[in-house]
Order: structure tokens, then C-alpha cells, then sequence
């Protein structure tokens, strides 16, 4: 398997809105894409939301990890936050996630980033195996919200 994984270009938007739908599914949702003018305005308009790595094998893409700057994360340090990994099921158990987070990884570095933050959800084990699997253990000392606007 020759994967690269690379930054998505507009180009990609279809391809990354089919692959949103995927994710929606994998959670226990409809396999409904978002508007592909709402994925290309939030990754490439004027004020780009978040930067998008594609795992390509050849032309098909294996799997997408989403992620954004967030300020302040200690002092005034940068940190990077993974919102999204997701391999595409022929691709599993691969080892792709691992590339992808290492890309993950380096891209922060690149960026001066002091870290990388995400959550998992707990009833997906897969990806706590991995995590764990990279040495990396959860952080107890925050409780996670959210609300609607």
C-alpha cells in the first residue's frame, strides 16, 4: 500500500463532503453529505475554518484528518485541534491513522504549535487503541461541553 497524505485543495470538496456523510453514518447518522458549498466556503473561502490532510492511495482517497488552530492554549502558546480522523473501512488496521496523526504532528511542529488536543468518544475503542497505542493517555482534568448558537 503506497499512501501519501496530503494537504486537500479545493479540488477535493466533493470528495471531503462524501467522506463527511461516511463519518455521520460511522456515529449511528444518515450517510448525508453537507452541501458542498458549505464545505468549500468553511476549507477555502476567505477566512479557511480548518485544514484538511487526505490520505491519498493513488486516485482514491483512504481516509481525512481535520484540524484548527486554537489560541490561547498555555500562556499564549498555539495548539493544534484534531476534530476529525477518519480511515474509510478497506483501509482500516492499516496503519493509516498512525500516518495521519504523525502528519497531524508534524504540522503543528511546522506551525509552532506547543501541542495537539482532541477527544474521543468512549464508546469508540478503536481509536482509544490507538491513541493508547501511541503512549498517549487521556487528560483527565477537562470535562467536555457543547451548545447550540
Amino acid at each position: 500500500m503506497a499512501l501519501d497524505i496530503v494537504f486537500a485543495t479545493v479540488a477535493d470538496a466533493e470528495t471531503i463532503a462524501t467522506i463527511l456523510g461516511e463519518v455521520e453514518e460511522y456515529y449511528g447518522g444518515a450517510s448525508t453529505p453537507p452541501p458542498l458549498d458549505d464545505v468549500t466556503a468553511a476549507l477555502f473561502g476567505p477566512a479557511p475554518a480548518a485544514v484538511v490532510f487526505l490520505a491519498r492511495d493513488g486516485q482514491q482517497v483512504a481516509g481525512l484528518a481535520a484540524v484548527s488552530r486554537l489560541w490561547p492554549a498555555a500562556g499564549a502558546d498555539v495548539s493544534l485541534y484534531l476534530k476529525e480522523l477518519y480511515v474509510r473501512a478497506p483501509y482500516r488496521r492499516r496503519g493509516l491513522a498512525r500516518m495521519l496523526m504523525a502528519a497531524v504532528h508534524e504540522h503543528a511542529r511546522e506551525l509552532g504549535c506547543s501541542r495537539v488536543e482532541w477527544t474521543a468518544d468512549r464508546d469508540n475503542p478503536s481509536a482509544l487503541e490507538l491513541y493508547e497505542a501511541l503512549g498517549i493517555a487521556p487528560h483527565e482534568g477537562k470535562v467536555f461541553y457543547r451548545s447550540g448558537v
